[in-house]
């Protein structure tokens, strides 16, 4: 089994920062994509921001230029770092992950979509 665990959120006045930590264990052989979504009242989950294996990253547009994400693969985390924050971007955060695992030496891999059990964020204007 993976689990991942966020850390961070919290309540932020507009133009203020935050740091989102997501950190993934288990039976981890290896983590492919890593990314950060979050999902305000009323509204379908958004991606915020992904990042590949390899380090490549992407954006929605309504953040690019203030958030970065950024992951640590010794650690099997991923973080977000949020700055100039705004009131739309209140929401509940989630981290997400492919990852292969085994559940045991010798076991076949398996590739599984994972999701952290999200983290609120909130900024006051």
């Amino acid at each position: 089994q993976v689990q991942l665990v966020e850390s961070g959120g919290g309540l932020v006045q507009a133009g203020g920062s935050l740091r989102l930590s997501c950190a993934a264990s288990g039976s981890i052989v290896r983590i492919n994509a890593m990314g950060w979504y979050r999902q305000a009242p009323g509204k379908q989950r958004e991606m915020v921001a992904t990042i590949t294996s390899g380090g490549s990253t992407n954006y929605a547009d309504s953040v690019k230029g203030r958030f970065t994400i950024s992951r640590d693969n010794a650690k099997n985390t991923v973080y977000l770092q949020m700055n100039s924050l705004k009131p739309e971007d209140t929401a509940v955060y989630f981290c997400n992950a492919v990852v292969v695992s085994s559940l045991y030496i010798g076991a076949p891999l398996k590739s599984g979509n994972y999701w952290g059990q999200g983290t609120q964020v909130t900024v006051s204007s």
